[in-house]
């Protein structure tokens, strides 16, 4: 397992390899950002913006979600996975968005997840890159690098695999920590075909080093 040390070694290299690293859901304002993260579950974001592109054409505001048959959101949403399920939250939330908050997002992550089909992973999302709020959104990618370095365990649980990250890296990188290594793990630590070998965390990582080695075979 990684010493503290060591991820903060870590840090400085997601740093140096992705300075640049954002949110790369098109959006414009918290609101689109909470609809484009919502579809982004299970999907890429590359297909999230495809799709995206013309539908905040078309919907501006909740109620134009509302203005609607769910049977019309689900066509403008298809070629997203659970498209269907995706639509009855998207007009859910929004009901209880003009019901409950005026129209706009709340800023507060656990007032967030009280939305229907907004969870953990979303409402950080929202909360990190919309209202500057400190966040760490654990995504597929972020997990998968946070076990394969071994900063956690195989078997640990999603909110385990955030909470350690929280705890062991300065708050006020939360955000910018968020975005590298889910950079580090789409573009370099990918699910397959991991660029172990120009690794500049090879050292330390423990599925590197094996994979490494099975290659020497």
């Amino acid at each position: 397992m990684l010493t503290k040390k060591q991820w903060e070694f870590c840090l400085e290299q997601f740093g140096k390899m992705f300075p640049d690293a954002h949110c790369e859901l098109v959006h414009d304002n918290p609101f689109e950002l909470t609809i484009a993260t919502l579809l982004s579950a299970q999907c890429t974001d590359v297909l999230v913006n495809r799709v995206t592109a013309e539908l905040f054409k078309k919907y501006k505001t909740p109620e134009d979600y509302l203005a609607v048959d769910v049977e019309e959101l689900q066509t403008d949403i298809r070629s997203i996975g659970l498209f269907r399920n995706k639509a009855k939250n998207i007009q859910a939330l929004s009901q209880m968005l003009i019901d409950n908050f005026d129209g706009e997002v709340p800023a507060n992550r656990d007032v967030m997840m009280t939305l229907p089909g907004v969870g953990r992973k979303t409402a950080n999302v929202v909360v990190s890159n919309a209202f500057g709020v400190p966040a760490i959104a654990i995504d597929t990618h972020l997990e998968r690098v946070a076990k394969r370095l071994g900063m956690n365990r195989w078997k640990d649980s999603v909110l385990a695999v955030e909470e350690k990250i929280m705890r062991w890296t300065p708050i006020e990188k939360w955000t910018d920590t968020h975005h590298q290594i889910i950079f580090f793990g789409r573009y370099h630590c990918k699910a397959q075909n991991p660029g172990c070998n120009v690794c500049p965390l090879l050292p330390l990582c423990r599925e590197g080093k094996k994979r490494m080695k099975a290659n020497a075979k």
